[in-house]
């Protein structure tokens, strides 16, 4: 028989409200290896300890920076007590900046490119038919149509 887990453990409904996650995601985290599997009450509901809510916490704030899930259980595996360097986690940081500031550039380059969109539609179709509009025509969903229709550019 199952040993009914001590009364201070969370049910994951109640784990879910004390950090801002949705139940689902909860049980993600769990089934990825990222949160360490609940034990079960007689009932079969999840019970977790109070260390559940902060390892959630330092997940989500993961997450919020962009961190992948691999990255995240990285990140983790740093706090399990063995001897890592402070430098490892750096490096994990470090990649990752990385990848944001190459996003950047990315959306920095899309900005610029919807921006003359806009520009070019304001200038040289904004009160005419949509199949002819220059947004359509640039991002290529006008094509054909707008050229036999007679685009306003």
């Amino acid at each position: 028989m199952k040993k009914e887990p001590q009364a201070k453990t969370l049910r994951i409904g109640d784990l879910a409200r004390k950090t801002g996650c949705s139940v689902p995601t909860i049980r993600y985290y769990e089934e990825v290896g990222l949160l360490p599997r609940a034990a079960r009450r007689t009932s079969g509901q999840r019970a977790y300890d109070a260390s559940a809510a902060q390892v959630l916490g330092f997940i989500r704030r993961c997450r919020d920076f962009g961190f992948s899930v691999k990255e995240v259980r990285s990140l983790i595996s740093f706090t399990d007590g063995r001897s890592r360097a402070c430098l490892d986690a750096r490096d994990v940081a470090q990649e990752h900046l990385k990848t944001v500031r190459g996003r950047m550039l990315q959306l920095m380059e899309l900005e610029r490119s919807l921006s003359r969109y806009v520009s070019a539609c304001s200038s040289l179709c904004a009160d005419g038919p949509a199949p002819g509009c220059t947004i359509l025509e640039d991002l290529g969903l006008a094509g054909e149509a707008a050229a036999r229709q007679g685009c306003c550019r």
